[in-house]
């Protein structure tokens, strides 16, 4: 199963200045067209509560599913499966279902649970040209993981990605 993390993230290593901002605020229209092509790609992603919040609503074309501590107390949405599973009861079910690569979209405590948990097969870090000082680290709670850099691609003439593997 590939398990892909993909995260826009200032220079400074942020992948927001506050908990509740939605990366459209500062994220480039190439950074968007990026994720949204790499998404449909897979099929499925799956974020944290908080970052469906600076969302709101399902992604067209792609299964979304949103953890949370406590699913039964969130609001039915036609398009969105919320869930308190664990990351590696997700990948199982998901691969059951017959998929082949997911994405995870958000935030860094989910990211920091698939890294931990060992998951993540690749990083697609779009870094945009701004640093925020202070912020929401792009993941938190893990042990060091080894990565190698597979391509970089300027995605505009200020943004670049990056697409590591993890080792």
């Amino acid at each position: 199963m590939n398990v892909w993390l993909i995260a826009a993230m200032s220079a400074d290593g942020k992948i927001a200045e506050k908990v509740d901002q939605s990366s459209l605020d500062w994220t480039s229209k190439e950074d968007l067209r990026f994720f949204v092509e790499k998404t449909k790609e897979a099929g499925v992603v799956i974020m944290g509560r908080k970052t469906f919040a600076t969302i709101g609503k399902p992604l067209k074309d792609r299964r979304l599913i949103v953890m949370t501590c406590d699913p039964e107390k969130q609001e039915g949405m036609d398009g969105v499966e919320y869930t308190s599973e664990s990351p590696g009861s997700i990948v199982r079910n998901l691969e059951a279902d017959g998929h082949t690569t997911i994405v995870v979209g958000g935030g860094s405590g989910v990211y920091g649970q698939f890294l931990s948990a060992g998951l993540i097969t690749d990083l697609f870090l779009t870094i945009e040209p701004v640093l925020f000082g202070k912020g929401v680290p792009l993941a938190q709670d893990f042990d060091r993981v080894n990565l190698k850099l597979v391509e970089t691609r300027m995605l505009n003439d200020q943004t670049i990605l990056l697409h590591y593997a993890v080792l």
